[in-house]
């Protein structure tokens, strides 16, 4: 009954969006206290599993959006981008521009959280469409196909971190077997996928490009424009280098904090503010109006992922996930086969990959030991069901439908096959590498 509850959920979500045009926000609000009344949740514990999935995806999210905002108005306006995109374009070529997306994408990828290297990247995904005239996703998916899957493979992330200790993994072998497994994910699901998909047609934020050039002359210079633009990522670089080679103390504490992807951006808007804004010669009062639009630019897509969060914590506290777990527990497939089945099982239902991730290792750890299973790989096959069929309760789902600019079919016949090649991929690799160890 769980299950079905949780899918006539899902269903409602869809009708009410795509059928009925309302409002996503609303609809998730209404499908949330539509799950946790059929799954007998109380009243009060209901509304407050709908406020504390709110808050801890807003927590995080809301400064990371709204700075890196910021950060891509500023790049956008100076025409930081216009000048990293010609550099790009004249060192890989039109042709190649895809490769460029997906190597940024992967170095960017691997020290960042998705949101935050999504944020960051995404300026720079729509200038170089705009510049090259090709189409918008046939650029971008390559690039977000990258942060996934770093995301869902790679240490130093949440997920695949927490889930190696938990495997007694070695992070060096887990770092190892994912790169192996990600080039494949990410070129058949990235590059590849991208060009199947050329006649959906996604329109950017209008307040992160220019649709008119910046004169030549008028642009800063290639060295400010890029440090500028991945300063942020120089920052989480240093700070995940301090606590990873720097003993305990005043420099490694400074380090980090400053490594924090919300300082980090922090400190990267007020650089771009002076780098690009005042040393320009433009009026104090002329960019922060420029920051109050590209603010007010993502306020509803804030509201949107809210309401994802929303339902994902319902569908926690309400223990679909553990039901669907359970339910899969006395099967006899392989521990690999079977940690990629629980994870898929949970990413579809409650929408986190990172939930999912750790939710799955929890369960078949037990079942995994003494199979002699390779824990590394049991690490990558529970990242990669973490990654499988992104829907509606997916945060990741709504932010690239509303950054795209794209209906919710749309978004499904492009970001969820994407997700799933990355899983179905995942999983071949990690399969493929157990039969040869």
């Amino acid at each position: 009954m769980p299950l079905i509850i949780a899918v006539l959920g899902i269903l409602l979500l869809f009708l009410l969006i795509a059928k009925f045009k309302l409002n996503a926000f609303l609809s998730f609000i209404i499908v949330c206290l539509f799950v946790g009344i059929f799954q007998g949740m109380e009243l009060a514990n209901l509304v407050q599993s709908i406020q504390r999935g709110i808050g801890n995806t807003l927590g995080f999210l809301v400064l990371i959006l709204g700075l890196g905002a910021m950060l891509g108005k500023l790049v956008a306006d100076s025409g930081a981008a216009q000048q990293i995109t010609t550099q790009l374009v004249n060192k890989f070529g039109v042709k190649h521009v895809q490769w460029a997306m997906v190597v940024t994408g992967f170095i960017v990828g691997i020290p960042m959280f998705y949101s935050v290297g999504f944020v960051i990247l995404i300026p720079l995904v729509f200038t170089v469409a705009f510049s090259t005239g090709l189409p918008l996703l046939y650029v971008g998916l390559p690039m977000l196909t990258s942060l996934s899957v770093t995301h869902g493979y790679l240490p130093p992330h949440p997920a695949p971190t927490a889930i190696a200790a938990m495997f007694n993994a070695d992070i060096g072998k887990t770092l190892m077997y994912g790169l192996i497994v990600a080039i494949p994910a990410i070129i058949v699901a990235g590059p590849l996928f991208a060009r199947t998909i050329k006649k959906i047609e996604a329109k950017p934020l209008k307040e992160f490009y220019n649709a008119e050039p910046i004169p030549q002359e008028q642009l800063p210079s290639t060295a400010t424009s890029i440090l500028t633009a991945l300063s942020p990522i120089i920052f989480i670089g240093v700070g995940i280098a301090a606590e990873q080679f720097l003993e305990e103390g005043v420099l490694r504490n400074i380090l980090t904090f400053i490594g924090n992807p919300v300082i980090a951006l922090l400190i990267s808007v007020l650089i771009a503010i002076y780098s690009l804004g005042l040393v320009k010669g433009k009026e104090m009062s002329t960019i922060m109006d420029s920051l109050s639009t590209s603010v007010s630019s993502i306020t509803m897509i804030l509201l949107i992922i809210a309401g994802a969060g929303a339902l994902k914590e319902v569908l926690i506290d309400s223990q679909v996930s553990e039901y669907i777990a359970d339910s899969l527990k006395g099967s006899s497939i392989s521990p690999l086969v079977l940690a990629w089945l629980i994870a898929t099982a949970i990413r579809v239902s409650v929408g986190s990959a990172t939930v999912a991730g750790l939710t799955a290792a929890g369960i078949v750890l037990p079942l995994a030991s003494g199979t002699g299973t390779s824990p590394e790989l049991m690490v990558l096959a529970i990242g990669s069901g973490s990654l499988m069929l992104s829907h509606v309760n997916d945060t990741g789902f709504w932010m690239f439908k509303e950054y795209f600019n794209l209906s919710v079919k749309e978004t499904l016949s492009t970001w969820t096959v994407m997700e799933t090649l990355v899983g179905v991929m995942g999983l071949l690799g990690v399969l493929a590498i157990n039969s040869i160890i």
